[in-house]
């Protein structure tokens, strides 16, 4: 956990491989929590769930949710922060990538501003040939220890 960062301060995540399986998990939990809830929910093809919907729609099959790539660097935020970003931090990300079966991503940040209290930083997810998927920033409150 980071106990004292600085501008520049440079955080990686491990390596995550964005499987068929992973996709459809993320999928089927949304449905499973809509359904828990009393929603109703149509069955329709989606890019995240049907191939040849995907095709259809100018990709090369299905496409992660966007939201992955979000919880992915909201893990990393977490694994670095700890408590403090789960109480207070803010995250906003953008999807300008979709992300491929087999894409092998990494969440990254960069401590951008490291004020009295908090910390800010950019945010990102890149596949493996280095090309941002999903980019953002986040503040989290940080405590600064006394001497």
């Amino acid at each position: 956990m980071a106990e004292h960062v600085e501008v520049g301060d440079e955080f990686s995540s491990f390596p995550l491989i964005m499987t068929r399986e992973r996709m459809r998990w993320y999928c089927d939990a949304l449905e499973t929590a809509a359904s828990q809830s009393g929603e109703f929910i149509v069955a329709e093809p989606t890019i995240h769930t049907d191939d040849e919907y995907a095709r259809q729609n100018g990709l090369p099959g299905i496409v992660a949710d966007g939201m992955i790539s979000t919880n992915y660097i909201s893990s990393l935020l977490y694994r670095t922060f700890g408590v403090a970003y789960l109480a207070g931090g803010e995250l906003r990300t953008k999807f300008i990538r979709p992300v491929v079966e087999d894409a092998i991503l990494r969440a990254r940040a960069v401590v951008t501003d490291a004020e009295a209290g908090a910390v800010a930083l950019d945010v990102w997810v890149e596949d493996e040939t280095g090309q941002k998927v999903t980019v953002g920033d986040a503040r989290v409150p940080v405590q600064e220890r006394k001497a």
